[in-house]
C-alpha cells in the first residue's frame, strides 16, 4: 500500500527547523511605551502586568534595555498632565511624545520612532477628534487639520514614520499632502486603516487614559462582523499614500490579515493588542498556559497569515526567548 508520507520532514528538530516555513524574528516587533509627564513614576499597569507607565525622567532605562535586547522600532503613546477638547497636546512643539522621541533619539540614533498620531489621549472626552456640538459625534474633516499639525510635530521631534490611528475618512491623503508641503517626502506612512471598534482594547485604555467619557468609537472604527469593508479601507489608503498597514486587534483578526496580504504588496503590521497580551498574562499566572510557548505561537501565527511585522507589548519576552 502506497500513502504519503508527511512525516519524514518532521523527524527530528533540526530537520523541522530546515524546513520551516515562517520566522519570528527580533527585526520584526514593534514596541509600545507609555510615557507620562509626571515626573518619577514607573507604574505597573494593573490590567497590562509587566507594562507600565513611565515617566520621561525615567525613560532611558526602558529604552536602553529594550535596544540592548535588539529592539530597533518603538512607538510612543503619551499620557499628558492637562487635556482640552481639541487635543492641544497632541501637537504641542513640546508634547509628551514628542519629548520622549528627542530622548530616544539621542540615546540611539539608529532606533525607528512610530509615532502613534491620534488626538485622543490628549482630547478631555477620550475621542479621537474634534466633536460636533450638535451631533455629539466627532466632526471628520474639521479633525483632519489637527491630525496633520500633530503628524508634522512629531517629525520634527525626530519621529521616522507616522501611524495615524483615528480613523477619520480622508487621514492618510491629508497627511502626506500636509508632510509633502513641510517638506517631509521621505517620511513613511503606516495607516492604521483597517482598525476594528474592537473589546479587546480595554487595557489601552486604562495604560493611556483615552477611554470616550461618553458613546463609543463604532461610528468610526469598523464592524467586527464585516470582511468586505477591510478591503475598501486598504484601496482608499493606498490611493491616497500609505505605504505600510495595520491590521487591529491581530488574533482574532487572523483572516483580515490574509485578505490583505493577498490584496497588496506593502507591509503588513499585526498589532497584538492590549487584551490579546492581557489574555496571555492572565492564563499563565494562573499556571493554566505555558507562556513562552503560547506567546511564540501567536506569534508565528499572525506571520503564517502574512504579518510582517507585529507591534507587541510581548516584544521584550520575545527578544528573551530568541536569545534563549
Amino acid at each position: 500500500m502506497k500513502f504519503d508520507r508527511h512525516r519524514r520532514l518532521r523527524s527530528s528538530a533540526t530537520m523541522r527547523s530546515l524546513v520551516r516555513e515562517n520566522h519570528v524574528r527580533k527585526e520584526d516587533l514593534i514596541y509600545p511605551i507609555f510615557v507620562v509627564e509626571k515626573d518619577n513614576v514607573r507604574s505597573e499597569i494593573k490590567s497590562l502586568p509587566g507594562v507600565y507607565q513611565i515617566s520621561l525622567n525615567l525613560l532611558d532605562d526602558e529604552i536602553n534595555e529594550a535596544y540592548e535586547l535588539g529592539i530597533r522600532a518603538i512607538m510612543f503613546f503619551g499620557v499628558p498632565n492637562e487635556k482640552d477638547d481639541v487635543g492641544s497636546g497632541a501637537y504641542d512643539h513640546n508634547g509628551i511624545v514628542q519629548e520622549a522621541t528627542r530622548r530616544a533619539k539621542k540615546l540611539h540614533k539608529d532606533l525607528l520612532i512610530v509615532a502613534d498620531t491620534c488626538l485622543c489621549e490628549y482630547t478631555d472626552h477620550g475621542h479621537c477628534g474634534i466633536i460636533d456640538e450638535h451631533t455629539h459625534d466627532v466632526d471628520n474633516d474639521k479633525s483632519l487639520p489637527l491630525l496633520v499639525k500633530t503628524a508634522i510635530s512629531q517629525v520634527e521631534a525626530g519621529a521616522d514614520i507616522i501611524a495615524p490611528s483615528n480613523m477619520m475618512d480622508g487621514f492618510v491623503t491629508e497627511i502626506r499632502q500636509g508632510l509633502d508641503e513641510a517638506g517631509y517626502y521621505n517620511i513613511p506612512i503606516m495607516s492604521y486603516g483597517i482598525k476594528y471598534a474592537s473589546s479587546f482594547f480595554g487595557p489601552f485604555r486604562d495604560a493611556a487614559d483615552s477611554a470616550p467619557s461618553f458613546g463609543d468609537r463604532k461610528t468610526y472604527q469598523m464592524d467586527p462582523a464585516n470582511r468586505l469593508e477591510a478591503l475598501r479601507e486598504l484601496e482608499s489608503d493606498l490611493k491616497e499614500g500609505a505605504d505600510m498597514m495595520i491590521v487591529k486587534p491581530a488574533l482574532s483578526y487572523l483572516d483580515i490579515v490574509r485578505d490583505v496580504k493577498n490584496n497588496t504588496n506593502i507591509p503588513i503590521i499585526a498589532y497584538n493588542v492590549s487584551g490579546e497580551y492581557a489574555m496571555t498574562k492572565a492564563a499563565s499566572q494562573n499556571g493554566w498556559i505555558d507562556e513562552e510557548r503560547v506567546v511564540m505561537e501567536q506569534m508565528v501565527s499572525m506571520k503564517r497569515a502574512g504579518a510582517d511585522m507585529i507591534i507587541t507589548y510581548f516584544a521584550k519576552d520575545i527578544c528573551r526567548y530568541l536569545d534563549k
